[in-house]
């Protein structure tokens, strides 16, 4: 049975995970089995559980433990749960909890890079995406339109900071994702395994995302680039592919998230029988 906290004294060392500490720290490179992130609301938090996550902590509205929180605190057990006030939540975190419900929680072994490509068909795969935000938007829509896993770099951002998790919906713990290895380059990485690679790139000498070649490959990476100046010239001259989505009106490109759904909607699909 957990034990329920009221809270009391702002400065006890248990909330500085949700109040204090920032994501650099949250992460704890130093001590890696004691890194943690950061669920926000119920339906994140739950699929956190789902996933084999293991919570630390739950900061909530008094409200919500007897409400939405009552079949998430049944799961774990004798975690701690710290309660009080909306209002009074809001000073401490220093934001409004739309949810009302945090759960601190420890982060997840990562997943070797190749053991998602033999499982794949189809492969997202993000060369220093930074923003938060669209980290969250591109794995949701990985998890909606039928990509097999997420590769990243890692100069891009954390796929477990909580504004990513948040604006996932918490696919970030249905889909899976790993670091790409830095010894290797990116297309070579992925040849290994059998994948051809799309680069989503504004170039002239490129090929409709229409094109049914794509449709035909029976493994199939569509690599995206960062917000603003899009994937490297090396890496675009290495992939396979380069591929653009046609626009209209003048408009010459979408946001990098805007572009990975249209993307993975129309590649994420694979023509097993070769038309």
């Amino acid at each position: 049975m957990a034990e329920i906290f009221e809270i009391t004294d702002f400065s006890a060392p248990e909330l500085d995970v949700y109040a204090r500490l920032t994501e650099n720290q949250l992460v704890n490179r130093a001590d890696p089995e004691n890194a943690m992130f950061i669920a926000e609301s119920p339906m994140v938090i739950e699929r956190a559980l789902d996933a084999g996550c293991v919570p630390v902590s739950f900061l909530m509205e008094r409200r919500h433990i007897e409400g939405k929180g009552r079949e998430l605190i049944r799961r774990c057990g004798n975690v701690p749960v710290y309660a009080a006030g909306l209002e009074v939540l809001t000073e401490l975190t220093g934001f409004h909890l739309t949810r009302g419900m945090l759960c601190a929680m420890r982060r997840p072994k990562l997943l070797s890079p190749e053991d998602i490509c033999r499982g794949a068909g189809r492969l997202a795969v993000l060369e220093n995406v930074m923003n938060p935000t669209n980290i969250g938007a591109i794995f949701r829509s990985a998890a909606a339109l039928g990509m097999d896993g997420v590769l990243l770099t890692s100069q891009g951002s954390d796929p477990l900071y909580r504004r990513a998790i948040r604006v996932s919906m918490g696919t970030v713990f249905q889909v899976p994702w790993a670091y790409l290895p830095e010894d290797t380059g990116l297309t070579e990485f992925l040849h290994q395994f059998g994948f051809k690679t799309a680069a989503m790139a504004l170039r002239q000498d490129t090929v409709s995302i229409a094109d049914p070649r794509l449709l035909r490959e029976k493994k199939l990476a569509v690599v995206l680039g960062t917000e603003g100046d899009g994937l490297a010239e090396t890496t675009i001259s290495r992939c396979d592919y380069t591929v653009k989505i046609p626009m209209s009106n003048g408009v010459d490109s979408l946001n990098v998230a805007a572009a990975s759904a249209v993307a993975f909607y129309q590649l994420g699909r694979i023509n097993s029988a070769g038309i």
